[in-house]
């Protein structure tokens, strides 16, 4: 298999890139039990879902994050 490199990616079109990150992504996630969390990183979670629980009305829906995140291009 050919390596490729940051260069050749920059050569593809946007559509082909976003192609490639998201048959990345799905290689990770297939296989995400074997990735570990640090205890901080849990700590970090379990403080945030208790955050959220304490007060669920302050997060924002997925939809809105997305068109917030969009609109900043």
């Amino acid at each position: 298999m050919k390596k490729i490199t940051a260069t050749d990616v920059l050569e593809l079109s946007i559509p082909e890139r976003i192609q490639l990150v998201e048959d990345i992504w799905d290689t990770i996630t297939a296989q995400a039990a074997s990735v570990e969390l640090t205890e901080g990183e849990k700590r970090i979670i379990d403080a945030r879902l208790e955050k959220y629980h304490q007060n669920p009305e302050l997060g924002s829906p997925w939809k809105d994050v997305y068109k917030r995140i969009v609109g900043r291009q």
